[in-house]
C-alpha cells in the first residue's frame, strides 16, 4: 500500500496539472506555481479553448456510461486537488480522461497527470482505478494508460519532489533542449542565456564591447 506523502497540518494541496508540468520540466513548473509566471502561445491557446469547450458539456449517460465532465477531484492522503476534464463510469468503475490538443504520443508526462486523478477518484469513491486514458483532439484517438504499480510510485515520488520543490522556494536549472521552443514560459526563462556557463563574463565583455564601440564613435 502506497503511504500518505502529506501532513494534514500542511495548507499547500499540489495541482494535479503540475505534475504534468513538474514531469516535463521541474523549472516550467516552479516558474508557473511558484512565480506565477505564465506566458501565452499557440499551444497553450488551443488548450484553453478546448478545455472551454469541454468544461461546457453537461454530464450525460451514453449506452449505459455515465460522463461527468469538469469534475473536481481532490486527494487528501497525497494533498492533490485539481479536475478531470472528463470522468467515464463504467457501473461504479471511473475511467478519468485528460484531453489534450495535439497527435498521439508516448509520453509520461500525460500519463502521470492521469494517475493523480486515479489516485484522487479511488479516494474519493473507496474503489480500484486501474484504467484511464488520455483523448488527443487533433487526432481524434484514445491513448489508454494502465495505472501500474511502477507508474503509481513514480508519481508519488513525483507528488514528494513537487512538495519539496515548492517548500524550499527554489528554482531548478535551465535546461536549453529540445522542450524549450515550445514552452509557454520560455521568454521568462531565458534557458539559452540562463544555461551558458560563465555567462556573467560573457555579459560583462558584451557590456564592455558595447561601450568600446560607443566611444569610438565620439
Amino acid at each position: 500500500m502506497i503511504q500518505s506523502v502529506f501532513d494534514e497540518q500542511d495548507d499547500e494541496r499540489i495541482q494535479l496539472s503540475a505534475l504534468e508540468q513538474f514531469s516535463y520540466c521541474p523549472r516550467q513548473c516552479a516558474l508557473q506555481r511558484q512565480d506565477e509566471i505564465y506566458g501565452e502561445n499557440i499551444y497553450t491557446i488551443k488548450g484553453t479553448l478546448a478545455h472551454e469547450r469541454v468544461d461546457s458539456l453537461i454530464a450525460e449517460t451514453c449506452r449505459g456510461v455515465r460522463n461527468v465532465h469538469a469534475m473536481p477531484l481532490f486527494s487528501r492522503q497525497f494533498g492533490l486537488t485539481g479536475k478531470a476534464d472528463l470522468v467515464e463510469f463504467y457501473d461504479t468503475t471511473p475511467y478519468p480522461v485528460e484531453y489534450k490538443i495535439g497527435k498521439k504520443r508516448n509520453w509520461i508526462h500525460e500519463a502521470a497527470q492521469v494517475c493523480g486523478q486515479a489516485l484522487c477518484l479511488e479516494e474519493m469513491f473507496q474503489c480500484d482505478v486501474p484504467l484511464g486514458a488520455v483523448y488527443y483532439i487533433s487526432s481524434r484517438c484514445r491513448r489508454e494508460i494502465r495505472f501500474t504499480p511502477e507508474l503509481r510510485n513514480i508519481v508519488v515520488a513525483m507528488i514528494q519532489e513537487i512538495r519539496t520543490l515548492f517548500a524550499h522556494d527554489t528554482i531548478p536549472n535551465a535546461a536549453n533542449d529540445a522542450r524549450c521552443p515550445c514552452c509557454s514560459v520560455a521568454e521568462s526563462c531565458l534557458p539559452e542565456i540562463l544555461s551558458r556557463k560563465n555567462r556573467s563574463v560573457e555579459y560583462i565583455a558584451a557590456i564592455y564591447a558595447n561601450t568600446v564601440q560607443v566611444d569610438d564613435k565620439t
